[in-house]
């Protein structure tokens, strides 16, 4: 099954998998820098060390943490969903469409859901994995 996978297929899913996950696991960053800034931290013992405060109802700290909870919502799901789809031998062109697409739509949905802004892009990736599912499924039925 693996062996029939193209180099270039491989080599497209490492690409796109790699700005992923790149992208989820810095995602934290955005919420330190929120906490640090609003001296606010998730338990009692960080408020302490650092002379803050415990909260959970501070905007920025909270929507920072939400746009890491929706990448690892979506971005984990499509990471298998893809390695599923490569192994169907799909079109390389195809392929790379619905890697670009979703990887871009989980930059702007991040980039809009931090600025306040209509989240729009949210629909193209939700619509990759739903196409990626689709067509495994139809594959190994």
């Amino acid at each position: 099954m693996f062996t029939n996978v193209s180099s270039e297929l491989w080599a497209l899913y490492g690409f796109y998998s790699s700005i992923l996950l790149l992208k989820l696991s810095t995602a934290f960053t955005l919420t330190m820098g929120a906490r640090v800034k609003h001296n606010i931290w998730p338990n009692t013992e960080d408020a302490e060390r650092f002379k803050g405060k415990v909260d959970g109802t501070n905007d920025e700290v909270e929507r920072t943490r939400r746009m890491h909870r929706n990448d690892m919502e979506n971005i984990i799901p499509f990471l298998f969903l893809a390695f599923l789809y490569i192994t169907t031998n799909p079109s390389l062109n195809i392929a790379r469409c619905h890697f670009l697409v979703f990887t871009v739509a989980r930059f702007l949905h991040s980039l809009c859901y931090y600025f306040k802004r209509s989240r729009f892009a949210f629909n193209f990736g939700v619509m990759v994995n739903v196409s990626l599912a689709v067509q495994c499924i139809m594959y190994f039925a």
